[in-house]
């Protein structure tokens, strides 16, 4: 075999490597069975207006828990919506078109699902739930949670303001170098 065959076949190693490798960390973070059973005709603010014109339709929802509550018929997770990106993550989270309760039949830890979480829902539509916000009866659209996803928290990194100047081999053991990779 000639070197150019070795190269020709190595091009069409690395293409195939990336063609099914790549798109996979573009994936939808809902499983594809449930997410195929969604109606992606309605939106959020149709939903909002008529939520019994909706009942029993599978939906999917994304946001920022605003407050989750442990009950004897499992937990409830009262989320302000947002938009989300293609991945199914909530963006622009100062934009919001309202609020919506889900119930997940089953326990979450408050510790793991508090305040300020991002999630996308996937869940059936059981109608409206009326809950007070402040001194105000609120309208929430009420689903019922067939797939939660629970997205990791962002932390923000400290770096130094600019690189380390290039100082000789011996500079870091002085006493008053910190690196700035400790800044962290």
């Amino acid at each position: 075999m000639k070197l150019e065959d070795h190269s020709s076949v190595g091009k069409w190693l690395l293409f195939l490597i990336a063609f099914f490798v790549f798109p996979s960390g573009c994936a939808h973070v809902i499983p594809k069975k449930i997410l195929h059973q969604v109606n992606t005709e309605i939106t959020f603010a149709e939903l909002q207006k008529a939520p019994h014109a909706y009942q029993g339709e599978l939906v999917l929802l994304g946001g920022v828990i605003v407050k989750a509550v442990n009950r004897k018929e499992g937990t409830l997770l009262e989320v302000y919506q947002t938009e989300m990106s293609r991945r199914g993550k909530p963006k622009n989270l100062d934009v919001s078109e309202g609020r919506f309760v889900a119930l997940y039949e089953g326990f979450l830890d408050n510790a793991i699902y508090h305040k300020g979480r991002k999630v996308t829902i996937t869940g059936v539509v059981q109608g409206e739930k009326i809950m007070r916000i402040g001194d105000i009866d609120y309208r929430y659209p009420y689903l019922l949670i067939k797939d939660i996803y629970l997205w990791e928290k962002e932390h923000l990194r400290r770096y130094a303001p600019y690189p380390p100047p290039l100082y000789p081999w011996w500079y870091p053991y002085h006493p008053w170098y910190i690196p700035y990779w400790r800044y962290r």
